[in-house]
C-alpha cells in the first residue's frame, strides 16, 4: 500500500475541524485525521507493506523548465536554489513535521527523493513491486498506473476521507473511456488547471476520449495529425498541429517519473511502534489521544 502522504493529509486538514487541538491550542486536525485514515486502512485492506510517500520537491525544476506555468499559481514563494515553497493555510504547515515525527516514531516508513514528487515515488514503488498495489491518494493523476493484470488500483477517498472508490481499469473505462497508461494522455491533451497544464486549447476530456478511442494514443493521435487520409476534422487538426510544442513536452511532464533513486527502507507494517518512548512523549505534546491509539491497536492486529 502505497499513501500519497501530502494528498491525504491535505484532505485530512479540510475533513476535521480545527477545533481539534493540542494542549498549548495548537490545532492537530490533520495529524490526527490522518492517523485515523491510515488506522481504517490497515484495518480494512491488511496490507503486509505500507510506505508514505513523500513530496521532497513538490514542484521540480525539471517539470517547469519543460512547462513554466505547471503549478506555478501555487507557488507561495520562490526560492533560489532549491524547492519553492508551496501555498498552504497557516495551520496546515506547523502540522506537517508533527506528521513526519510520528510516523517516524511509528516505523511507518517515509520515502522521498530530492528533485522528484510523491507520484514519482510511487510510480517507482509500483513499478518494483512483485505483488498487487493499493495507490491511496486524492489526485487524479495516479489513475495513470492502474494496471488490471498487474493488481494496481487506486483507492481514491470519494466524500472527505470517509469512503474510498477501488479503481480499476472497468472504472477507468466507464468514466473516461481509458486504460490506465491513457489517462495519462487523457490529462494532457484535456489540461488541469489544478497543476497548471494548459491542454490543447478546444481540446476538452471528451473529444480527447474521443481521439484516443480512434487512434489508440497520444503518438497515434499525433501521426493522425500528419496523415491526411485520417479521419480527423480539420479543425481539431488544426489544433492539435498548432500545439505541436506543448505536445512535445507533455509527456514528461504529466507521466510519473519510474526511475527514481531511493535510499533502502523497511515497507513492512510495524505491528509495534519503533520508537515507543518518543511515540509517547509526541502523543502526550500533540494530544494524539484515541487517534494514535486506534493505529496502534490496528497494527497490533
Amino acid at each position: 500500500m502505497l499513501l500519497d502522504t501530502a494528498s491525504l493529509y491535505f484532505r485530512a486538514y479540510f475533513g476535521v475541524p480545527e477545533s481539534v487541538k493540542a494542549p498549548d491550542g495548537t490545532p492537530v486536525n490533520a495529524v490526527r485525521g490522518l492517523l485515523d485514515f491510515i488506522a481504517r486502512l490497515v484495518q480494512d485492506h491488511e496490507p503486509d507493506d505500507l510506505v508514505a510517500c513523500m513530496d521532497f520537491d513538490w514542484r521540480p525544476q525539471w517539470r517547469v523548465d519543460l512547462i513554466p506555468s505547471y503549478k506555478a499559481h501555487r507557488v507561495a514563494e520562490e526560492v533560489e536554489g532549491g524547492p519553492d515553497e508551496e501555498e498552504t493555510p497557516d495551520t496546515l504547515s506547523p502540522q506537517v513535521p508533527v506528521i513526519e515525527s510520528v510516523l517516524d516514531a511509528i516505523g511507518i516508513a517515509r520515502v522521498g527523493a530530492v528533485g522528484y514528487e510523491a507520484d514519482d515515488v510511487i510510480g517507482t514503488l509500483t513499478g518494483r513491486a512483485a505483488g498487487p498495489v493499493d495507490i491511496v491518494t486524492g489526485d487524479r493523476d495516479l489513475f495513470q498506473l492502474v494496471d488490471d493484470a498487474r493488481g494496481v488500483r487506486v483507492l481514491y477517498p470519494v466524500k472527505g476521507m470517509g469512503s474510498l472508490q477501488a479503481v480499476d481499469e472497468a472504472v477507468l473505462r466507464e468514466k473516461y473511456g481509458v486504460d490506465g497508461p491513457g489517462y495519462a494522455d487523457l490529462a494532457l491533451l484535456r489540461g488541469d488547471p489544478s497543476d497548471g497544464l494548459p491542454g490543447v486549447p478546444g481540446i476538452g476530456e471528451k473529444t480527447a476520449a474521443k481521439l484516443l478511442a480512434s487512434f489508440g494514443d497520444l503518438a497515434g493521435i499525433l501521426a493522425a495529425v500528419e496523415d491526411p487520409a485520417a479521419k480527423i476534422s480539420p479543425a481539431q487538426r488544426k489544433r492539435l498541429a498548432e500545439a505541436g510544442a506543448y505536445l512535445a513536452v507533455a509527456p514528461k511532464v504529466v507521466r510519473v517519473a519510474t526511475d527514481v533513486p531511493l535510499a533502502p527502507f523497511e515497507a513492512a507494517l510495524p505491528s509495534e511502534p519503533l520508537d515507543p518512548e518518543v511515540l509517547e512523549a509526541l502523543a502526550e505534546r500533540w494530544g494524539l489521544g484515541g487517534a494514535l491509539q486506534r493505529l496502534l491497536s490496528a497494527l497490533a492486529r
